[in-house]
């Protein structure tokens, strides 16, 4: 069974993130109440981690929950080693638009912001 973990553990989630997640679910027509963001970190990438986005219904009992801006987060306990204190935000800008991870965990990035190392 998940935990309920404390917000400093947490991924912070922006509301401009959380708004984007939700303008996702109404467009894709999913059930808001179920749906859960999964944020994690897969091996990969040009700096050795990747960080992983996905809106899924599937609950592992071993993933840690939170929940900001009325947007559930699972995170699996592995990912969270790597994770805690990142904020995810949305950014629309002339250059792109897209999610931006700010690990403070990182050692390093690489210039697209999608890979890191620890």
């Amino acid at each position: 069974m998940s935990t309920e973990a404390t917000q400093d553990q947490a991924v912070i989630l922006t509301e401009a993130a959380a708004r984007e997640i939700r303008t996702i679910i109404e467009q894709q027509d999913l059930d808001a109440e179920s749906v859960r963001l999964r944020v994690g970190v897969k091996g990969g990438g040009c700096s050795g981690f990747s960080y992983l986005l996905d809106l899924t219904e599937t609950q592992k009992d071993s993933d840690e929950l939170f929940e900001q801006h009325g947007i559930k987060i699972i995170i699996d306990p592995k990912s969270l080693l790597y994770l805690g204190g990142v904020t995810v935000d949305f950014k629309d800008e002339l250059m792109g638009r897209g999610f931006v991870f700010n690990n403070p965990n990182a050692t390093s990035s690489c210039g697209c912001g999608s890979s890191f190392a620890v």
